[in-house]
């Protein structure tokens, strides 16, 4: 998951591949939930891993629910609709996530006991006062803690007796779904008799309320439903387990790679995007994204759990869509439109509105960035395609919603080959942490960026080249440990560097399972720090080093870490002989005195003896052997820019080559 404060995304050329989608959110926290009023013990395979099941997760902890985690699976003892006794006041915070407010709000107005309910501050604008509005009909009592209408929410214990449930309920449908799952999932608590819930208006989002009576059905409620109007929980309702239970992929998150298979060419003779754990059969509405995919052009095939998306007509074709009953996967239509062969208009979608933040005028907005012309209204948006001349770089505000960073993403494989910037991509932790990461497994750049950052010994050329990669979210390379980490390779095969084992050494080098992260040096997830630093690991660098055939397989390893979305590799020769056509190198230098200096805090730290004349002696030493190798010496690249450090801080050294890459860059700055 990337934590920085922005994510670059490279021109991408295709895509082609698997991936395998996280599980439902809608899904998860309805299932969480339910599992938690129930008696028994419920089993829960492939549950989301998010922001939202986390909080909600959180919650049921603190109102009592024992929560097991074993491997993959979740064990869930619940609650059988009883409380567990707590004489104070207990404060649940529920971040941003709405599947598990709005349900909450619910069921512990009939669970019994006081609550204080509560969120980030966008949370606090969205609305609830038509859930507590039909709540308080019953009788239950929830007070405004702020905004009349809105949370944070103070909930008081009533007496199941004393509510007032002979009459309908009734709630409006037009404002959000989540308000109708909400009583459906808690009055089975209170159903002494029949309950009946009468919608007033338009139900909108009619699909997410099939999820609920689906998942409600296998925890043993069977609410009679009458059109889309008039829903009844039986008399006598209770809930129990189903023992074990999975978690369908999420739906809104299959639409992104709907969308990537219809709008990328293929890869490495590969065509089409296959996606697992989600299939045409499922319960979530979301996957009706696949019929708007189909009428906008794309080839979709699909069986039990899985999806297959191709390329079919390009350009895509415009659509003029209801998209009521998509309307989380309906803004991925919007990105897709820029790729379609006329405007697109998505209409009767009020309800993103008051989602994550106001997705009409966030999406209406980021798109202009791109250069698309967009016209919104109080519940439509059309936007009209891009031709490959019109599309610009831009830097895309996410507005803390997971939904449009990842359907911006998609940007990136325009036909300009223009870049595309994605403010905090972390928000994508609310529903598919790792996003990100699956596109790149799956896509191809045009060219992956590199920064490159050469130096003599001791010149802190590793702690600022790791710094960068970390703030950029790229991937780093230590080329200082490859034959290091080679030559203990080849010691833990029982081989001698000589020229009769060359052939399986450089084997060995060509496959070595290496990664560079946190500081650590791992091979094959094992810490060999330690181990390479030692005066017979350096030993065996030199001799490996000798071996043309390893050489040949550690330059071919180096290009292998030249991964999207970029890479910061440092070393001797990363810009004269490695990547020759990095976009920023950088020549690091210090004097022999400060070089020595550092050197001689980190040993003595290490509680190594040393001397300050000794050290400077073989710094100067090396540095004229490296100078004068016959193969890549240390010198700077021609196009290098030049960073003697000698005065400067760790930080300030980080400051300058971040300056340096932000210049060349097509964006404004973050």
């Amino acid at each position: 998951m990337f934590s920085t404060a922005f994510l670059d995304l490279p021109p991408l050329a295709g895509a082609a591949g698997t991936v395998r989608l996280p599980g439902s959110k809608s899904i998860s926290n309805r299932v969480l939930l339910l599992a938690a009023l129930a008696s028994g013990t419920t089993t829960i395979h492939d549950l989301l891993d998010s922001d939202d099941t986390r909080v909600m997760l959180d919650a049921l902890r603190a109102l009592g629910c024992g929560i097991d985690p074993a491997g993959s699976t979740l064990r869930i003892t619940g609650l059988g609709g009883q409380p567990k006794p707590n004489e104070t006041l207990l404060p649940l915070f529920l971040g941003n996530a709405g599947t598990a407010m709005r349900p909450l709000t619910a069921a512990l107005a009939l669970l019994g006991g006081e609550f204080e309910l509560s969120g980030v501050p966008r949370m606090h604008e969205r609305p609830i006062g038509d859930l507590v509005d039909a709540l308080t009909q019953l009788g239950c009592r929830i007070d405004y803690l702020g905004n009349p209408g809105y949370p944070p929410l103070r909930i008081h214990p009533v007496p199941h007796g004393e509510l007032s449930l002979d009459a309908p309920i009734r709630v409006r449908g037009d404002v959000s779904s989540q308000f109708l799952t909400a009583l459906l999932l808690a009055l089975p608590l209170a159903a002494a008799n029949d309950i009946v819930i009468e919608v007033i208006g338009e139900l909108i989002s009619k699909p997410y309320i099939e999820i609920t009576l689906n998942l409600l059905a296998r925890f043993g409620i069977h609410v009679r439903r009458d059109g889309w109007e008039r829903f009844t929980i039986p008399a006598g309702s209770s809930y129990s387990s189903p023992g074990d239970i999975h978690v369908e992929a999420d739906a809104s998150s299959a639409s992104y790679f709907i969308a990537l298979g219809a709008i990328a060419t293929g890869v490495s003779g590969k065509n089409g995007i296959r996606i697992e754990g989600v299939g045409a059969d499922s319960i979530q509405g979301d996957i009706r994204f696949i019929d708007a995919a189909r009428q906008m052009g794309a080839l979709v095939d699909s069986g039990p759990n899985w999806l297959e998306v191709r390329r079919g007509a390009w350009p895509l074709k415009a659509i003029d869509l209801d998209a009521n009953h998509i309307p989380d996967a309906a803004m991925t239509l919007a990105v897709m439109a820029l790729y379609a062969d006329g405007p697109s208009t998505l209409r009767n979608i009020a309800s993103w509105r008051v989602k994550e933040t106001d997705r009409i005028d966030a999406m209406a907005n980021e798109l202009k960035k791109l250069g698309a012309a967009v016209e919104a209204g109080p519940d439509f948006i059309r936007v009209h395609p891009l031709a490959q001349s019109g599309w610009l770089p831009a830097s895309i505000r996410t507005y803390d919603d997971h939904r449009v960073a990842m359907c911006f993403s998609l940007a990136a494989f325009n036909p300009a080959g223009v870049p595309v910037r994605i403010l905090d991509p972390h928000c994508v932790a609310k529903t598919f942490p790792d996003y990100f990461e699956t596109l790149f497994s799956v896509a191809e750049a045009t060219e992956v960026p590199v920064i490159c950052i050469d130096g003599p010994t001791a010149s802190g050329k590793g702690t600022l080249a790791a710094e960068v990669a970390r703030l950029l979210g790229y991937h780093y390379l230590d080329s200082g440990s490859l034959y290091r980490v080679t030559g203990l390779a080849m010691r833990r095969a029982a081989l001698e560097a000589t020229a009769a084992n060359e052939a399986q050494i450089a084997t060995l080098a060509a496959a070595l399972p290496l990664q560079f992260t946190e500081g650590k040096v791992l091979l094959a997830g094992e810490d060999v720090g330690d181990d390479i630093r030692t005066e017979a690991a350096g030993m065996d660098a030199s001799r490996v080093s000798a071996l043309p055939a390893v050489r040949e397989a550690l330059q071919d390893l180096q290009h292998r870490f030249r991964r999207l979305p970029g890479l910061v590799a440092d070393g001797r020769d990363m810009g004269t002989v490695i990547f020759p056509d990095a976009a920023l190198k950088v020549f690091l230098t210090a004097g022999a005195a400060q070089r020595a200096e550092r050197r001689h805090k980190q040993l003595i730290s290490k509680g190594i003896s040393t001397t300050l004349d000794s050290l400077r002696s073989d710094l100067e030493a090396r540095d004229a052997r490296d100078s004068s190798r016959s193969v890549a010496p240390l010198k700077p690249a021609q196009d290098a820019r030049h960073l003697d450090n000698s005065q400067l801080s760790i930080e300030q050294s980080i400051d300058t080559v971040l300056n340096w890459w932000q210049e060349i860059q097509p964006f404004k700055p973050a």
